[in-house]
């Protein structure tokens, strides 16, 4: 590991929380087993941010894009998919939408997406249309509509699969608009 400035290493303690290791800093400084337990604690919450983040996303199990069959379907933009993969639809706040019939991968391709932006830090929310309009509708309060709400429009990415398989009154469309709506511009 390379040594750190004294600015460094308190910085990191700083961002950590490790307010009593900061406290003692003088006693502390030039004990050589400081940065290794810096070192193994920004593991440890990584580790622990990447776990907490891939359960969140709910993106469940998936096949990965070597999988991916690119001569099926016929017609099928490879360079835009490659595009989502670099994520910068997110610096940009575009959105991505996949179009197509049954069958041809869309599903596929959205989950390997949001695992990607899931491994690179992002916060990513997963979720068929019909659940997550069923979920928002059973809130029996505004309040916990406004929360559960929440739960759809925090996350940096929000995946919505099977957008056009159902047709949904007119109670599942306001919510689906209100989520929409409410997806801030990052």
């Amino acid at each position: 590991m390379t040594d750190l400035t004294p600015t460094e290493t308190k910085d990191r303690l700083k961002s950590l929380g490790l307010f009593g290791l900061l406290a003692c800093w003088e006693q502390l400084a030039d004990k050589p087993w400081l940065r290794e337990v810096l070192a193994i604690e920004e593991r440890e919450r990584h580790k622990r941010s990447l776990e907490r983040r891939l359960k969140n996303s709910r993106v469940a199990a998936f096949k990965p894009m070597t999988d991916f069959d690119w001569s099926w379907p016929k017609k099928i933009d490879r360079e835009a998919v490659d595009d989502l993969f670099g994520l910068g639809f997110l610096a940009t706040g575009h959105n991505a939408v996949l179009v197509g019939p049954n069958g041809v991968g869309k599903t596929m391709i959205l989950k390997n997406v949001a695992h990607q932006a899931v491994i690179r830090g992002h916060t990513v929310r997963f979720s068929t249309a019909s659940d997550m309009l069923a979920d928002l509708a059973a809130q029996e309060s505004s309040a916990a509509l406004a929360r559960r709400l929440r739960r759809y429009t925090v996350p940096a990415i929000l995946c919505i699969d099977e957008v056009g398989y159902l047709s949904y009154d007119s109670r599942y469309a306001d919510l689906l608009f209100e989520v929409v709506t409410r997806v801030p511009v990052r």
